[in-house]
């Protein structure tokens, strides 16, 4: 090959520079958390056992991923995960992983970076995961053809019932009062939920070389794991 040839191939940008250390750890750390979370939530999906645990662990990699990289790769993360998932799961059942899990790991892992309280990331991430949480219910049903809000309204039916019993309440429950009690069954859910995620993130990030905010006072002695 000629220098001419090299030179036009140099010209037509065939010959790029290598990439810097920085943006190759950010394509590593992308790709392996965004894999990681794509992993938990088939785990979620399909094992009997450990629903639980996976619920707690999705958020956090994709979090933890914005907390080091920034928000675009936050959202890049998030991107190459739902793409794995539908490679992987189809084009329903893979999406599925946005509600709530990937947006509470985007607002979470925004919040946390810019060092917002706990009390804006907490009632904001519960409004994320009580209508993630209807979505999902939404398109589940679809997926198995029968309506699973009923076995919500079920639940919250059952409690209505055992708080009339031991209050010696002479009520007799209208659907309508049903499914605010189921809703409110969600709300509670998901309260929880959050919290324990802030505890976890508390928790293990900081031996991560990241960091989330302080808890609020009432809550400093329920944490009592050194996050150092």
């Amino acid at each position: 090959m000629t220098l001419d040839n090299k030179n036009f191939f140099k010209s037509r940008s065939f010959y790029k520079a290598p990439l810097s250390k920085r943006k190759a750890l950010k394509i590593v750390e992308s790709s392996y958390l965004a894999a990681a979370s794509a992993l938990i939530w088939i785990a979620l999906y399909y094992l009997p056992i450990g629903g639980a645990v996976f619920r707690l662990a999705l958020p956090l990699p994709l979090a933890l991923l914005q907390i080091r990289r920034g928000v675009k790769t936050g959202i890049e993360g998030v991107t190459i995960c739902v793409l794995l998932l539908i490679a992987l799961m189809g084009p329903l059942r893979g999406p599925l992983v946005l509600f709530p899990y990937g947006l509470l790991s985007l607002w979470l892992g925004h919040s946390w970076q810019k060092g917002w309280n706990w009390w804006l990331s907490w009632s904001v991430g519960v409004l994320i995961g009580t209508m993630g949480f209807l979505v999902r219910v939404f398109v589940l049903s679809m997926l198995v053809g029968e309506n699973l809000w009923v076995i919500l309204t079920r639940a919250g039916a059952g409690l209505l019932a055992k708080g009339i019993d031991v209050f010696n309440l002479s009520l007799t429950p209208d659907m309508r009062q049903v499914q605010i009690v189921a809703l409110l069954l969600i709300i509670t859910q998901e309260i929880v939920y959050i919290i324990c995620l802030h505890a976890l993130a508390y928790w293990i990030f900081p031996r991560l070389n990241s960091s989330i905010p302080e808890p609020p006072a009432f809550l400093e002695n329920l944490i009592s794991l050194d996050s150092n």
